[in-house]
């Protein structure tokens, strides 16, 4: 018996050491840590393709439903309006939460918002631009009247008021899929970097999140070159025979395919979410690694104690507590003013709201601002953006992830160094007030009519050889001339036809 009982004991042993084998075996297809960085990568590089494509296409949206630039603006800005309106509650709760699945679900809401963004091109008319015998165009630019007749009417009225409606409408719709595309993007950068730093080593955590800003600024170039691939195909190509048209990309009078990127924009924000699905909330520990918290970064003296009577740790480690939505809502305020009590923090946020605003007008305009400037089409400037500078900034972070690592930098190390780094960039942007190009000629307001060389003329769109043309100043449509003037419409050119 006494054998017996040994034998059943040692076959229970093995046939227990062999179910956790199994169940060693057993592991999740998407239980790599590398497999979701390639993951995040991915769906985060189509975050930045859409955001820069919106950019590249300004110019064209401004043409297109006859917008002014702070209309685009407007647009330019709804990103950020929605995902302000998420970001907070997003990162509060979403960090108690199934985090990879929350990525994905708001890179579905973008790719439902990039899909919305090319709506408005089906939704209104085709685009019609003027033929010689026609004054006023559909689009609403002026040409000077025939024979100098000053009873040629203008358009008609009610096309005005088709047009309009349609134009706000479409301007709305834009404005909603932007909304749209801010709040998805909500959950993917903050849950996507707090799950890589929770299951990786400290000292590799910089590397990875490196990598994952790097894909994050080379979206950009991408979307700068979807744009000059796009805005070189004429906007209704897929309706009507672009072989029969008599304008090139070069007339200032050709709209792009503009929908054309959203609609890829979104195919790719909606396969690259899919991964995200199939990932645990917890990825399995591979091995036991000794603990490393953010206090040992820095010397003792440098990092602020956690002060348990404000309330903040009895919730942040009571996560499975029972508490009201309500109730864990008035949480949010403490643990605000928890972190804005530590001026390290608060100094390194102020800094990057900074940094942000100057490239969030900076990045928007510079196209259009290139495209004046140096008289690039819409195609070229957007392909000289997307091959200059998004390549350096990707490299830019790539580096400075790079650096952190080999230098094994302390959080205090970074910080001098981020500083550092950026003394020398705002000395760069100081050169740019001794630097530059000199105001391009505009007839009538940089320079006069007619005779450049006399600087004592008045400077007045209006002019005799445009005095009969009616033409209207409440647009601006520029034209180059012959001489290499730039006109504020074809009519102060004095042009019969376009």
């Amino acid at each position: 018996m006494p054998g017996k009982t040994g034998s059943a004991g040692g076959e229970l042993a093995a046939a227990g050491a062999q179910r956790q084998r199994k169940r060693r075996r057993k592991v999740p297809c998407f239980s790599s840590i590398q497999l979701f960085l390639v993951s995040e990568c991915a769906l985060m590089l189509a975050q930045g393709t859409v955001g820069a494509y919106l950019v590249s296409v300004l110019t064209t949206l401004e043409r297109r439903f006859n917008l002014q630039s702070a209309d685009v603006g407007v647009i330019a800005s709804s990103f950020e309006i929605g995902n302000l309106a998420l970001i907070l509650f997003v990162s509060y709760f979403g960090a108690r939460g199934h985090r990879p699945r929350l990525i994905g679900c708001g890179g579905i809401v973008m790719a439902l918002g990039a899909l919305l963004s090319a709506l408005p091109e089906f939704l209104t008319h085709q685009y019609e631009y003027e033929s010689g015998e026609i004054r006023w165009g559909a689009e609403g630019r002026d040409v000077c009247a025939a024979n100098g007749s000053s009873s040629d009417e203008g358009p008609d009225p009610d096309l005005i008021c088709r047009n309009r409606t349609a134009t706000n409408m479409m301007y709305l719709l834009l404005i909603g899929a932007q909304v749209l595309l801010g709040i998805g993007a909500t959950p993917v950068q903050p849950l996507g970097v707090s799950y890589i730093d929770d299951h990786v080593r400290r000292k590799d955590s910089s590397l990875y999140i490196g990598i994952l800003f790097t894909m994050l600024v080379f979206g950009p170039a991408c979307g700068f070159i979807l744009g000059s691939f796009c805005t070189k195909i004429y906007v209704d190509a897929v309706f009507i025979d672009t072989s029969k048209l008599d304008i090139t990309p070069d007339d200032p009078r050709w709209i792009g395919a503009w929908w054309g990127g959203f609609l890829l924009c979104g195919a790719l924000l909606f396969f690259s979410s899919l991964p995200m699905f199939g990932f645990p909330q917890s990825l399995p520990p591979r091995a036991e690694l000794p603990v490393e918290s953010e206090q040992a970064m820095l010397p003792e003296r440098d990092y602020e104690r956690p002060k348990p009577s404000n309330g903040v740790l009895r919730h942040a480690l009571d996560a499975e507590s029972t508490t009201s939505c309500f109730q864990q809502l008035r949480v949010i305020p403490k643990v605000t003013k928890h972190l804005l009590s530590n001026p390290v923090f608060t100094c390194i946020i102020l800094a990057a709201c900074m940094e942000i605003a100057v490239v969030a007008g900076f990045a928007a305009f510079l196209g259009k601002y290139l495209e004046q400037q140096f008289n690039l089409t819409t195609s070229s400037a957007n392909q000289l953006l997307g091959m200059t500078a998004i390549p350096c900034a990707c490299l830019g972070i790539f580096l400075g992830g790079l650096l952190v690592k080999k230098l094994s930098l302390s959080a205090l190390g970074a910080i001098r160094m981020a500083m550092l780094v950026n003394l020398v960039s705002t000395a760069c942007y100081v050169s740019f007030l001794f630097l530059g190009c000199d105001t391009g000629p505009v007839a009538g307001v940089t320079v006069p009519y007619g005779n450049n060389s006399t600087p004592t003329s008045p400077l007045d769109p209006y002019a005799p050889c445009n005095n009969n043309c009616e033409c209207q100043t409440d647009s601006f449509t520029p034209v180059c001339g012959a001489d290499g003037v730039t006109y504020l419409s074809a009519c102060f050119a004095g042009c019969s036809s376009t």
